[in-house]
């Protein structure tokens, strides 16, 4: 009895053993064929032009002023949008997560879709806004520094509001309560009280946004043209025109520096923060906002004030587009929308919007479902606390490998794989022209946030719990179906909105991937805004309010199966 119940628990371990492993190969398999193979390839043929290694692209590269001057701009734009974004996403926090009004999920869902919308749209949208003859246009920002870092602001604004606010509603308030109560006024009893507890959390939301700036690629290729270039467009310029496919290996490598060193930060600020969480309140602590009568607080109304402006700032290019999409040449009206049904003008496109519209549903979908999958098993990989020691570093290094894909250009994973598709792994197939490579290629960006969303819930489970379980002999499948499951089911909701919505946004891949007879709504977007003519334009303009639409949707719903423990964007 004994040797068989030994048997038992060793096919036991084994099983467990064997279920992990394939929890951990089948992300790393993906990711690996998926994202290190074409991202590889391009730095290989840099450094290996010859089939010999050859560094000296670093030196040619580094000895050109362009390139310091592309790698200052690309620091300071990062930054400054950075700082601009914690200032006016930390009172949009605490209106949004801490304090309830009606209302409040229809402005959670607004200021997310900025973040899903395809950068081009964005880039014509703040170019209209910015113009002479725009609403912002008095600034004279149209082209410089300050209309591309302003445009990053609007991009990222939902990153920090979410990260901090999501963590901010669980905080304990009791603390700040017996400052109060001590005599502190509200500012002293913020600043010496709940700022320094928000810390991990602004620091974590603040290295994301800061990776997300230091990357953008459409925003900063309408807005900044070759005068406020960044790394990332260099890096496309350099492959696409001038096919120095060694520059641009050399400003990959400097561009990963630099995610490394924004995943670095932001990993440290996340561990303090999820352990924080771990050992406090995970149930949303929220009070009504009162701005008039008893209760009342000078502070609400300056964080209101600030969140206010930045929703102004948020809807005015949104709503400019909106406007424009009305206007024609024979006045105000829904003629944009009526061609929406056309292929536009003279070799305009090759399928009506709609038809693109339902493509990117159906390819949005697929994506989708590739990314939970993936990004599931990893943020259930990842939220376990291995008592060994490497076990707990290899589990950190599968953390910030899955983040890559957030830096890394995806122009760069768009040409790399037209690189490395037509015979992937020596296999007599090819996959460039198949319409599975582009879900593929947008799951590989989808994926990252899926993890930031589904881990901190997964991690915030007692892991006393677990072992109880165990202890009555609970298999691990029926562990994470009683245990693991009814917590993360929520959150797993929210991520597959997320990352429905970021798919349907996503440009810089397809562009690469999309054939002329099957592409995706925001190719077709991009194809319309280079065409001349007004007919043109008012259909992009139109196209993009429907893809602005269909995000806000996607959003709206995802908010509704919103976790009560802080989440990540």
């Amino acid at each position: 009895m004994d040797g068989h119940g030994a048997r038992l628990n060793r096919r036991g371990a084994v099983g467990r053993g064997a279920a992990w492993g394939l929890a951990v190969a089948v992300p790393l398999a993906f990711l690996g064929l998926f994202f290190a193979l074409p991202v590889g390839t391009l730095v290989a043929r840099g450094f290996w032009p010859d089939g010999a290694l050859d560094l000296s692209g670093f030196v040619e590269v580094f000895s050109r002023p362009r390139t310091w001057r592309v790698i200052g701009l690309t620091l300071a734009q990062a930054t400054v949008a950075t700082a601009v974004v914690v200032l006016l996403g930390v009172p949009g926090a605490h209106v949004l997560y801490r304090r309830t009004f009606r209302g409040r999920g229809a402005l959670r869902a607004f200021v997310v879709v900025p973040f899903v919308l395809p950068t081009v749209v964005v880039g014509v949208a703040f170019r209209s806004v910015l113009a002479p003859h725009g609403p912002l246009g008095f600034l004279g920002w149209d082209g410089t520094f300050a209309g591309v870092v302003a445009a990053l602001v609007f991009f990222n604004y939902a990153v920090l509001v979410r990260t901090v606010g999501g963590y901010w509603a669980t905080l304990d308030p009791r603390a700040e309560q017996a400052a109060r109560a001590l005599g502190a006024s509200p500012l002293r009893a913020f600043v010496q009280v709940t700022l320094p507890a928000l810390v991990p959390a602004i620091a974590s939301g603040a290295a994301i946004v800061f990776l997300f700036c230091a990357t953008a690629f459409g925003v900063v290729l309408v807005l900044g043209g070759p005068r406020y270039g960044t790394v990332e467009t260099e890096i496309w310029v350099q492959t696409t025109q001038f096919l120095d496919l060694r520059a641009a290996a050399v400003l990959s490598v400097v561009q990963l520096v630099v995610i490394a060193a924004a995943l670095a930060v932001a990993g440290r600020a996340r561990s303090r923060r999820e352990r924080t969480l771990a050992q406090g309140s995970t149930t949303a602590v929220e009070r009504p906002l009162r701005l008039r009568g008893p209760g009342r607080s000078a502070a609400d109304g300056a964080a209101v004030a600030v969140t206010a402006l930045a929703l102004a700032f948020l809807a005015l290019p949104l709503v400019t587009v909106a406007l424009r999409s009305l206007r024609t040449p024979r006045g105000w009206g829904l003629d944009n929308y009526v061609a929406l049904g056309t292929t536009g003008g003279p070799n305009a496109l090759s399928v009506t919007v709609w038809d693109a519209a339902v493509t990117s549903l159906r390819i949005a979908l697929d994506a989708t479902v590739l990314a939970v999958v993936v990004g599931g098993l990893v943020a259930l990989v990842v939220s376990r606390r291995p008592r060994s020691r490497p076990l707990r570093r290899a589990v950190g290094v599968l953390d910030a490998v899955v983040m890559l894909p957030l830096g890394v250009s995806a122009v760069t994973v768009g040409f790399g794989f037209l690189l490395t598709m037509d015979r992937p792994l020596g296999l007599d197939l090819d996959l460039r022209s198949s319409p599975v490579l582009i879900p593929i290629a947008q799951a590989v960006v989808a994926t990252p946030l899926v993890v930031r969303t589904v881990l901190p819930v997964l991690r915030a489970i007692d892991s006393r719990l677990h072992e109880a379980a165990a202890v009555l002999g609970a298999p691990p499948g029926r562990v994470l179906r009683l245990v693991d499951w009814p917590i993360a089911a929520r959150s797993a909701g929210l991520a597959l909105g997320l990352a429905f919505a970021v798919s349907l946004g996503e440009f810089g891949a397809t562009a690469f991937l999309a054939r002329p007879e099957r592409p995706t709504l925001p190719v077709v977007i991009f194809r319309l805004i280079g065409r001349p003519g007004a007919e043109n334009l008012g259909m992009a303009l139109a196209a993009s309010v429907v893809l602005a639409l269909m995000t806000a949707t996607a959003i709206a719903l995802a908010e509704r199966l919103r976790p009560g423990v802080a989440g990540d964007v």
